[in-house]
């Protein structure tokens, strides 16, 4: 299951070339000329690996609401479902508002019989200040009272702060959320 290097540097370069430095990871998943021009997830898309207890098939699905369609088809393969939530100021807003693509992320999985989920706090890198506590802790309480509603019980939901961008608690825990002392993603 793992990336080999020279991909990730292929892409990097091409991501480069694009004036899109930071999509050299999601190009490893998106692989349609419009998700690398756009910038954005279109179809689902599968990435399977082993570790020494579970064989896991991660499903890349769209999150944006022109897609809806293929979000539902990867999502309905789920045993679990990875919520990834804006941190940033208005990021967050928007997707927690009424019409808002957490909410709606959030009621398809359970009603897509979907009951573990992880939640993702992404860009802390870009909260004001950097990797703010208070912004994490506001993001929880709100998500947390949401998924109530839906029909998640929020106090088996984990939510970890993380930056994709700079990779903090993507994998290893990250010193700029020592905060934090929850698992990683």
């Amino acid at each position: 299951g793992g990336i080999d290097k020279r991909v990730i540097e292929r892409f990097e370069k091409e991501a480069a070339e694009m004036n899109k430095r930071s999509f050299k990871y999601a190009w490893v998943l998106d692989k349609l000329k419009a998700e690398r021009e756009r910038g954005i997830t279109i179809d689902i898309a599968l990435w399977k690996f082993e570790t020494t207890k579970y064989y896991c098939t991660v499903i890349d699905a769209p999150g944006h609401r022109d897609f809806i369609k293929n979000m539902i088809t990867g999502t309905s393969q789920a045993d679990c479902a990875v919520l990834i939530i804006d941190s940033t100021t208005g990021g967050f807003e928007a997707g927690i508002s009424k019409d808002g693509q957490t909410r709606e992320h959030a009621l398809l999985a359970f009603t897509l019989g979907v009951k573990q989920m992880i939640c993702c706090c992404n860009k802390m890198d870009a909260t004001t200040p950097k990797y703010s506590k208070a912004r994490y802790d506001e993001i929880v309480k709100e998500v947390s009272s949401y998924l109530k509603k839906v029909g998640y019980n929020p106090d088996k939901i984990p939510f970890v702060p993380i930056s994709g961008f700079e990779g903090d608690n993507m994998i290893e825990r990250s010193t700029n959320l020592d905060w934090y002392k929850g698992p990683t993603l």
